[in-house]
């Protein structure tokens, strides 16, 4: 069950309050994101979107109100989240991608500053913040080694021993390049198939990340036992985030 009708896009939902010069004001769920992002030094983002969603470029602008450089990309193809992070191929081929969703709220606020940390200590091809989660079957859950290199992904198996799943990322220019090679193949393979799936279901990042693992990328991880992530787009999660985060100014 998602949390549908709402009166603007879920990324835009009020939870909590900044603090301005004129006093607290509503405080939007993929603000917390980005300021998350800028708290990593980070300056440039680009935002994708679905066509219809234009409330949220009319809300951030040029993204002064964060303190960060905007732009905003439409997506072309719905087959999944990899193939909306492909649209910015373009623009970010040659960079090092700090990557999050932006209706999922989580802490700890030095996330990405510890994930960047550890991708420029081992050089590793993506780096993984791992959380707990209490529904893995809804989740990519993640085996790593004791160092935090990632062993393997499982896209939300019913039944599992493993108890964190992936909800940001950083990576490489090898790994935006891998990504979007591994849709070109499949979408040949689906263009050979008359339209159908070569896995039989959508494709999920995980998917790739897990490709990239058996292709003898090297995926590390940063745990974070003890942090909260949060999809609002299931109805006890909105309630348990307005509670942790509604009187925060």
């Amino acid at each position: 069950m998602r949390i549908a009708p709402l009166p603007c896009s879920k990324e835009l939902y009020p939870i909590g309050f900044r603090a301005t010069a004129e006093g607290p004001r509503p405080k939007a769920i993929c603000h917390y994101l980005l300021e998350k992002m800028r708290l990593a030094d980070i300056t440039k983002a680009y935002v994708i979107l679905r066509s219809g969603k234009w409330d949220i470029p009319a809300y951030f602008g040029d993204g002064a109100l964060v303190d960060m450089h905007l732009g905003y990309l439409l997506m072309r193809l719905s087959h999944g989240a990899p193939y909306t992070l492909d649209q910015a191929y373009p623009f970010v081929q040659d960079a090092v991608v700090a990557m999050g969703f932006p209706d999922i709220l989580f802490q700890p606020d030095d996330a990405f500053v510890h994930l960047l940390a550890r991708q420029d200590a081992t050089q590793a091809d993506v780096v993984l913040g791992l959380f707990p989660t209490k529904r893995p079957e809804t989740a990519d859950m993640v085996d790593f080694d004791p160092s935090g290199q990632v062993r393997q992904i499982l896209i939300k198996p019913a039944q599992t021993q493993l108890h964190y799943t992936w909800m940001i990322a950083v990576w490489t220019p090898v790994f935006t390049r891998f990504m979007h090679d591994y849709l070109v193949d499949i979408e040949t393979t689906r263009n050979r198939l008359g339209g159908q799936s070569p896995i039989g279901r959508e494709v999920f990042v995980g998917d790739v990340i897990q490709a990239g693992t058996v292709a003898g990328l090297r995926v590390d991880s940063v745990l974070f036992a003890s942090g909260v992530c949060l999809d609002i787009g299931i109805p006890d999660n909105l309630v348990e985030a307005v509670q942790r985060w509604g009187q925060e100014v």
